[in-house]
């Protein structure tokens, strides 16, 4: 019903190129008004460095990578790139122009848990057909795989929600056998919600006739004030 995935060779990871920072506090409010990104890499075997890298190649890179896709990070005076995987970005919080992004190394060799987001395809009957509404519960899948394998995204195609019963699971998706997702299989990913059906609003004006049936005679019977009257009588 469904699949998943692009695998990222090394050679085709994307590569940023970073060189040792001395600037910290809030000085690096300075490296960014000259057009410099300060940047943290931590994790793996090697220590936690403090470097920074071009704002506008950082800015370029990160919409292409997201947090699944692995990227080649190349400190200036290294011998070769590192495998990282983006693991914060920080924004400011007004005009959410990034701030600070942190690199985390890993072993190509040990797998890793990371969240990959969902595209849907496909046209699904209970959409076009009859009315419904596509109802999207999951926006990304958590999967366990080595950094290279770990793919850009899941494709779900909704085209077998025939009906409003019809629903995609977790259990439905099928991916590479060197890949595993980590969700409950019965965990909800797509289903198609039947359209509101509209009630006609209800007036809170009486009838026309309404007010003659109070005091008068309703379906041949007399009303209870005449029957007083006529006691009185």
């Amino acid at each position: 019903m469904t699949n998943s995935s692009n695998a990222t060779s090394l050679k085709d990871a994307a590569e940023i190129k970073l060189s040792n920072r001395s600037i910290s506090g809030k000085k690096v409010a300075n490296l960014r008004k000259d057009g410099i990104m300060p940047v943290h890499l931590y994790g793996g075997d090697g220590g936690s460095l403090s470097l920074q890298g071009d704002s506008a190649e950082i800015n370029k890179l990160l919409p292409r990578v997201g947090l699944n896709i692995p990227v080649s990070v190349v400190v200036e005076g290294g011998e070769s790139g590192e495998i990282c995987f983006v693991r914060e970005v920080q924004r400011h919080p007004l005009t959410q122009d990034i701030l600070h992004v942190d690199f985390l190394r890993v072993d190509v060799k040990s797998k890793i848990t990371a969240s990959v987001p969902i595209e849907v395809i496909g046209d699904s009957p209970a959409v076009r057909l009859l009315g419904g509404t596509l109802i999207q519960n999951m926006q990304s899948i958590n999967v366990e795989a080595l950094p290279l394998n770990v793919p850009e995204k899941i494709t779900i195609d909704i085209t077998p929600i025939e009906d409003f019963e019809t629903a995609i699971h977790i259990s439905d998706i099928t991916v590479e056998d060197d890949i595993s997702i980590t969700n409950p299989l019965d965990a909800l990913v797509a289903r198609v919600a039947p359209p509101r059906i509209e009630l006609e609003p209800v007036s809170d004006e009486a009838p026309e006739d309404a007010e003659g049936e109070i005091e008068g005679e309703v379906d041949g019977e007399t009303t209870n004030s005449e029957q007083q009257e006529a006691q009185e009588d």
